[in-house]
């Protein structure tokens, strides 16, 4: 089936649709701060679980509205305008540009690495420029991390097994460098179900350790940096941590599965993360020894957000819409996060025909973010950044990682775990979901992308967004809803070589990737699903039209701009 790069219905021009939000903009300047809500959608009956469900296109309503338009009707009309402007092929056309890129710098787009990432900014930065936004480039130092030789780890008593890299375990990046071979010591661990662990987040639990031997750790509960720092603090010479084991083999894979993670900050002893089978075999007895062999870099490096807004200046809060734009070293990160720094993009690039007409009441500010891979760094930079004031001035922020996933989920972001406001953005893309006649799967709201930073203690900003699932295992539920093939990743190349836009060959994955090409044809470009591409893109752009005229639901009714 052939995807549809222009929806159904009159195809509006660019000078149509300034006509229609220029009169928006007219009915809505004295009521501006009357509407609270989004407006009641038609629902159209969910398509049958068994075959893969395709957006609903919907076109934009017929007509100018009426001079009385409140403004959060005034913005769906202008959103919705925007999503007619936004097609595929265009979202795929910066997606060809940023695998070019990779191919070109050793095929990757990382942060710190060649000049990938420099040249996928300037590839962001050239675009905007050209239709009118204030760019700014906004460059600031990281940790940098290098894994130069493969990792080795290996049980060497009482009988000794060499494990496998990526099956196993994986390096976590931060990682000290050196070799040590020692016992291991089980800190604190939980192999009972439901095995809450806590296992190394208080310094009472190394109160006992042995100076010298490795630290075997569990999942949960707190960030890896704070199990590491009480290793090290404690004398160990590694550490090993363990997938918690909590859930289901079955439909909590990722959960027991071998896993990668960043300590966040450079530290001197190898670190790694291994399935939840190796560190219960290694818990279960504490005389067994291993010897792990790590060769890593870490030293200070630069790389820069991208941020972009139009230069005139409006007097009603400020909108941000974020996706990181670089990759993992090991792949060009198309989908993570290819995928929704092009359709932030595409959305940028026909929102700005739109407000270089008729400015909007309140303003947009796109960011493309650096060193998320390492850690959401350049999220964090920026949020750190800013005084007082300009947290106050923004409004809320939408954050898009991942979004075409080739055994997709549609995933929005938990709002109501977040901070006041986030509920409302949440039940917003449930909206635009049902509207198409799709279904949503919540989101963990944990502050593992971008969005963390601005929903932290202390900051508070609201925010929301979508995505199409990572390393998680698709269930069988996900399935009746979105079709696919249960029982494999959401995106069997999350943080691969082969996250990019050719078909996927590699040997590891070649079994997982046929079964997909049976479910899905020709909607899988290499590792990207534009059935959810599409989608999302038009979830960005009626979202951007939608929170540009009006936020009151979000901040509240007659909130008024700092």
């Amino acid at each position: 089936m052939r995807v549809r790069t222009r929806r159904n219905g009159p195809t509006r021009s660019v000078g149509v649709l300034t006509t229609l939000v220029i009169a928006v903009v007219t009915g809505v300047a004295a009521n501006q701060m009357t509407a609270t809500a989004t407006p009641t959608r038609a629902i159209r009956p969910a398509p049958a679980p068994s075959v893969p469900p395709t957006p609903t296109p919907r076109a934009t309503p017929p007509g100018t509205p009426p001079a009385t338009t409140p403004p959060a009707q005034a913005g769906l009309a202008a959103g919705r305008a925007i999503a007619t402007q936004v097609t595929v092929d265009g979202v795929l056309s910066h997606l060809r540009a940023f695998q070019q890129i990779a191919d070109g710098n050793e095929g990757t787009r990382a942060s710190g690495v060649g000049h990938g990432y420099t040249r996928s900014a300037d590839y962001v930065a050239g675009h905007l420029e050209q239709a009118g936004y204030r760019v700014t480039r906004q460059k600031f130092d990281f940790p940098y991390f290098e894994e130069q030789r493969p990792t080795t780890f290996r049980r060497t008593t009482p009988t000794p097994h060499n494990y496998r890299a990526t099956t196993d375990f994986q390096i976590l990046s931060y990682s000290g460098s050196g070799t040590v071979e020692a016992r291991v010591h089980p800190v604190d661990v939980k192999l009972q179900l439901p095995r809450a662990s806590t296992s190394g987040c208080e310094t009472a639990d190394f109160a006992d350790f042995p100076r010298g031997e490795i630290a075997l750790v569990q999942r949960g509960a707190c960030d890896f940096t704070v199990k590491a720092r009480h290793a090290v603090a404690a004398g160990a010479a590694g550490l090993i941590i363990f997938n918690q084991g909590n859930g289901s083999r079955t439909t909590n894979r990722d959960r027991f599965d071998a896993f990668g993670g960043t300590l966040q900050t450079p530290f001197r002893i190898p670190a790694i993360g291994v399935s939840y089978a190796i560190g219960a075999e290694l818990a279960a007895s504490p005389r067994r020894s291993v010897r792990m062999e790590t060769d890593t870099l870490s030293e200070t490096r630069t790389t820069e957000n991208v941020l972009a807004e139009m230069p005139a200046k409006r007097a009603g809060r400020t909108v941000m819409v974020g996706a990181h734009l670089d990759s993992v070293p090991a792949g060009p990160g198309i989908n993570d996060n290819g995928s929704g720094s092009a359709g932030i993009l595409e959305v940028a690039l026909r929102y700005a025909e739109l407000a270089r007409k008729s400015p909007t009441p309140n303003n947009l500010r796109f960011a493309w973010w650096g060193g998320e891979e390492s850690g959401l760094l350049g999220s964090q930079h920026y949020v750190d950044a800013l005084t007082s004031a300009q947290r106050e001035k923004i409004a809320l922020y939408l954050n898009f990682d991942m979004i075409a996933s080739p055994n997709y989920e549609l995933g929005v972001y938990d709002g109501d775990r977040g901070p006041t406001g986030s509920g409302a953005i949440e039940k917003f893309f449930q909206g635009f979901l049902t509207e198409h006649g799709q279904k949503s799967t919540p989101s963990a709201f944990d502050g593992r992308s971008d969005y963390g930073p601005f929903i932290a203690k202390g900051v508070g900003i609201p925010a929301g967004g979508m995505d199409t699932g990572a390393e998680g295992i698709k269930p069988k539920s996900a399935v009746a809803k979105y079709g696919g093939v249960p029982g494999i990743a959401f995106d069997p190349c999350y943080h691969q070589a082969c996250d990019g836009l050719t078909a996927v060959n590699d040997k590891d994955r070649r079994d997982d990737y046929r079964r997909l090409v049976r479910a899905y044809g020709n909607r899988l470009v290499g590792n990207v699903n534009v059935v959810p591409l599409d989608l999302i893109s038009d979830a960005i752009a009626t979202a951007v039209g939608r929170y540009a005229f009006d936020v009151s639901d979000v901040v509240g009714a007659g909130t008024p701009a700092p």
